[in-house]
């Protein structure tokens, strides 16, 4: 889930430290380019060229590190690739703006679907990250996630029609990725009550 991507993963132990910090890079990386390129050029343009390279390039080290892409950052990666050449096409940067609401908004719905046809579509996602994790905990952590994205989705939006573009990118770093992890790390909690290891609550 990063900045749009999978970073609540992040905050569990199943995974080791190393591989924890690989997938933080993958998560936060492309987005920590963007702000950069930002700041040293002024133009959001020149800055979602290189956003677009940075995602492509997160995408490809994922699959040579790991062997596999997880879900979420093929899908934020190909809502980068659309929405930034249409913001560079256009020549407005509105569409790479709008880019993470419509992201969180899709992943919601997702995630949503999944708790009203009893599917842990989620498991897809960060099954590699809770592997004890149970059904029940994981329709629990998924509707949670669903209604954390609502309101992500809703406060991007805020923030870009009522702040800068300079504060709306960094909104990405200094807010939308610690309030990730740490909603991630608030579901700790359920996680463990829910893992089949434990005893279920």
């Amino acid at each position: 889930m990063p900045a749009d991507n999978n970073l609540a993963a992040n905050s569990t132990r199943s995974v080791p430290p190393e591989m924890n910090f690989l997938q933080l890079a993958v998560d936060i990386g492309p987005v920590l380019v963007f702000i950069a390129t930002y700041l040293i050029s002024k133009n959001p343009f020149t800055a979602t060229e290189v956003f677009m390279v940075a995602m492509v390039a997160a995408i490809v080290f994922a699959k040579i590190r790991f062997g596999s892409v997880p879900v979420l950052l093929i899908l934020s990666g190909i809502m980068v690739i659309v929405f930034g050449g249409m913001t560079i096409y256009l020549q407005d940067k509105i569409y790479i703006q709008i880019k993470p609401s419509i992201y969180y908004a899709v992943v919601a719905s997702i995630l949503f679907y999944g708790g009203y046809s009893q599917r842990p579509v989620l498991k897809h996602a960060l099954g590699y990250a809770y592997p004890d994790l149970s059904d029940k905990g994981w329709h629990l952590l998924g509707r949670n996630f669903a209604w954390f994205f609502v309101v992500l989705a809703i406060l991007n939006e805020y923030i870009r029609l009522h702040y800068t573009f300079e504060t709306w990118a960094w909104t990405k770093l200094w807010l939308f990725v610690p309030a990730t992890m740490i909603f991630g790390g608030i579901n700790i909690p359920m996680i463990m009550r829910h893992s089949q290891e434990c005893p279920e609550a």
